[in-house]
């Protein structure tokens, strides 16, 4: 028997990895990549990311619980994921738009994710 799934919670989760990879590459190579930079050069990179290092780990943690409540279909996962979408937006405002559309659809797809669940019980009683 196939499980239902929140395709919304699957768009977000692709958003959020997608979002988290160009974070990780961008800040990876901000800090390290300059290997000639000038002292003040080497001293603002650091900043940035000094800065920025909060968003990227709500960021993180909100992908993982994101993909926990698309895989395992459980509410509170979604729901945590679309929280720490929301505060990854608050700490860093500059940055928000790019977590935006993975909050909405978070929290859409947690909503859902009830008539989903009970679907899937019905499915499951049905069978046996």
């Amino acid at each position: 028997m196939k499980t239902k799934r929140s395709k919304l919670l699957l768009i977000s989760g692709i958003i959020g990895i997608t979002y988290m990879a160009y974070l990780l590459y961008y800040f990876s190579n901000v800090l390290f990549g300059a290997t000639t930079a000038e002292t003040a050069e080497a001293a603002g990179a650091a900043i940035a990311v000094t800065l920025v290092t909060p968003h990227i780990i709500c960021v993180v943690l909100a992908v993982v619980f994101n993909w926990l409540g698309f895989a395992l279909n459980k509410r509170g996962f979604a729901l945590t994921g679309a929280i720490l979408y929301s505060v990854a937006g608050a700490i860093f405002i500059p940055y928000i738009m790019f977590v935006i559309p993975s909050i909405v659809l978070s929290f859409i797809g947690f909503a859902k994710l009830k008539k989903i669940i009970e679907i899937n019980d019905q499915k499951l009683t049905e069978a046996y």
